[in-house]
């Protein structure tokens, strides 16, 4: 059994690509993991200053609810990421939190396995390739883990445009395979 993370990070619950970490979520507990989803909505995250207080600290200075969302993605073996894509990139949410996670970097981490699910209203391919490679940089830093899959669901802009869209199978078949 694996530990699971899987982080919603739109402020919209209910959004398409909190669906789509649902659907993950759901597999993955199917499998017979422990799943745990957090969802960025009414989460306070206050933004990095670049001070580097964390890297000779091993804490952020800010108290906010990083450091526990942190404690659990460094307890996690699988970490799965959900974000809408805004004009060709994560949600400024995650950005915000990956930045956060800085603090990260000198622990121990048990994860292994990153999965990324993106949506968006535009429908081309490249539309999640910023994102991907934003998520990839964060992963270089943690030599032990890399990508094992992503989704991206175009052509969903409104509001449960999802439903009935052949990647939340999809997306729970990934979760399955944890």
């Amino acid at each position: 059994m694996k530990q699971v993370v899987v982080i919603s990070t739109s402020l919209r619950r209910g959004s398409n690509s909190d669906m789509l970490a649902d659907k993950f979520a759901e597999g993955a507990k199917t499998a017979g993991n422990n799943v745990e989803k957090i969802s960025l909505a009414g989460k306070e995250i206050k933004f990095c200053i670049g001070c580097l207080s964390c890297q000779n600290t091993g804490a952020c200075i800010f108290k906010d609810d990083v450091p526990e969302i942190m404690e659990k993605v460094l307890n996690a073996d699988v970490v799965c990421w959900a974000t809408p894509i805004y004009y060709y990139e994560m949600s400024g949410q995650m950005k915000t939190l990956i930045d956060r996670m800085n603090a990260m970097y000198p622990k121990n981490y048990h994860f292994r396995d990153i999965y990324l699910l993106t949506t968006a209203a535009e429908e081309s391919e490249q539309v999640p390739q910023r994102a991907l490679g934003g998520l990839q940089g964060w992963i270089d830093c943690f030599g032990k883990s890399e990508l094992k899959g992503h989704i991206f669901c175009g052509g969903v802009g409104a509001p449960k445009e999802i439903i009935g869209n052949a990647k939340l199978q999809e997306a729970y078949n990934m979760g399955c395979q944890v």
